[in-house]
């Protein structure tokens, strides 16, 4: 007579062999519905990506992650010598674009803006657009100079080694811009570099400048 080899499982008390199944059958459903999950996650995320670049494109504030202030406020007015040692009065570009930019030498995300600011500034200075960067040196113009010849930089520099203006303007790091329209109120803000000669930053321009 054929001996008859026993599967195991069959061995089990149906109970036993019960449990068995559902904890497959329950790996089995958990399984599908993380794939089915995840599925949904990566259709929702492909969904939502144009929705925002299609967002950012038509909203140039949003595309440069800048901050509108809420309430606008008055841009507060002050004075600071230039390395060539005259004098800029915030109030005296009153009916300008201010493209006001806070900065030091040592920064290096400062350094990677500067020549967009630059060319930002040959593109609108003749249409009413003023950027002045306000250097935070505790040197002054003996860091400052060789840094503007490096950099070819022919817009307004201002020096603030007391970080007098700094503190009027509560600004904490470095860089940080306040763009302020022609009627001297502080419509938005940036907090770190941007680039600022792109398509965005012209439409931001182009907008306060009409």
């Amino acid at each position: 007579m054929a001996h008859r080899t026993t599967d195991p499982l069959d061995a089990r008390p149906a109970a036993a062999r019960w449990a068995v199944g559902a904890a497959v059958y329950t790996a089995s459903v958990k399984s599908r519905l993380l794939v089915a999950l995840l599925l949904l996650c990566v259709a929702l995320a492909w969904a939502w990506l144009p929705s925002r670049e299609s967002n950012s494109a038509e909203d140039p504030v949003a595309a440069l992650s800048l901050i509108r202030p809420k309430p606008v406020k008055a841009a507060p007015d002050f004075q600071v010598r230039t390395p060539d040692d005259r004098t800029i009065r915030l109030a005296d570009l009153r009916g300008k674009v201010v493209f006001l930019n806070f900065w030091a030498t040592w920064c290096e995300p400062c350094r990677e803006e500067m020549p967009s600011m630059e060319r930002l500034h040959r593109a609108y200075r003749d249409r009413g657009l003023v950027v002045l960067a306000i250097s935070l040196d505790a040197q002054g113009a003996s860091v400052v100079n060789p840094f503007v010849k490096k950099f070819a930089l022919t817009f307004p520099v201002g020096l603030d080694p007391k970080m007098a203006v700094r503190e009027t303007y509560g600004v904490w790091a470095v860089p940080s811009t306040f763009i302020i329209d022609k009627q001297g109120k502080r419509v938005l803000f940036a907090n770190g570099a941007r680039e600022w000669d792109g398509q965005a930053a012209h439409a931001v321009i182009e907008s306060l400048l009409r």
